[in-house]
């Protein structure tokens, strides 16, 4: 009887610890998600340039816009950099003492004729605006700060200078310059992807005869190779947390949300696979 008795007090004491260990285990594993700081970064060669996941939507939004119009990268860097001087990277609908109406990305005016603030405050309008005024002139011989000073007429005219940095790293990454560059630090995913609503801010971004997407399951396949590939592969990290993505494929690599990074995979040749969570806490 006793021995029976000492059999079933350790059997229940050793429930008792896989389920403290267990309790323990997840309860670390909340704190760590909580604790996480989400960012996006861009390392090529020694330098690292690091963005919060909006602000790094918003960069891959005014490189996806320079590919629509046919820009080389360094448009695409000039645009980075004006924006994060004018707005660090943020669709904001307020301006300043020097410019009370300005408003969105690139903090421009309607009082000047940049559009209504609606339009304004559209992110694929204000960049397309942005760039229309770009292509005017010669912006290809010109540096960073002086094309972008060309457009803005800022106050501020030597500004735009502290920002070529990242603005050209970035514009390297997501125009796929630089392949897997990019890399984005997430938590898991709070809600479901939406693979329409993928493919919809793809063809707004980048131009519908630019992408060749389709929705497979909780899967947006698009047909893209070389640089275009690797643009709309990093847009996709870049847009990760709003998308809700847990991986993405192409040329061999797959960053994958879990993992943190990227990594070697099995991938189809010319297409990039965007996995999307299924429900919320994937990744």
């Amino acid at each position: 009887m006793k021995r029976r008795t000492r059999a079933a007090t350790a059997i229940v004491l050793s429930a008792g610890i896989i389920a403290g260990g267990i309790w323990a285990a997840s309860s670390f594993l909340e704190q760590q998600q909580t604790l996480l700081m989400e960012r996006c970064t861009v390392a090529i060669g020694p330098d690292e340039h690091r963005l919060d996941p909006e602000q790094s939507s918003n960069a891959a939004l005014i490189a996806a816009v320079s590919i629509d119009r046919g820009l080389q990268a360094r448009a695409a860097t000039i645009g980075i950099a004006t924006a994060v001087q004018e707005s660090k990277l943020r669709n904001i609908d307020y301006g300043d003492d020097a410019g009370p109406d300005s408003r969105g990305l690139f903090q421009q005016r309607p009082s000047q004729g940049w559009g209504t603030e609606a339009q304004i405050m559209n992110p694929v309008y204000a960049a397309n605006r942005f760039y229309q005024e770009l292509e005017k002139f010669d912006y290809m011989s010109m540096d960073v700060t002086e094309a972008a000073q060309k457009v803005q007429r800022s106050a501020y005219p030597r500004a735009y200078a502290d920002h070529e940095p990242e603005g050209r790293a970035y514009a390297s990454a997501l125009t796929g310059n630089s392949p897997a560059a990019l890399n984005c630090i997430l938590k898991r995913t709070e809600t479901a992807g939406d693979p329409q609503k993928v493919i919809k801010n793809l063809e707004e971004q980048y131009g519908s005869q630019n992408i060749n997407a389709e929705a497979l399951g909780n899967e947006v396949h698009v047909r893209a190779s070389n640089n275009l590939g690797w643009s709309v592969a990093q847009w996709a990290v870049a847009n990760a947390k709003a998308d809700s993505t847990i991986t993405v494929s192409n040329a061999g690599l797959q960053w994958d949300r879990r993992a943190q990074g990227w990594r070697n995979a099995n991938t189809d040749s010319g297409v990039v696979v965007i996995t999307l969570a299924r429900s919320n806490g994937e990744g």
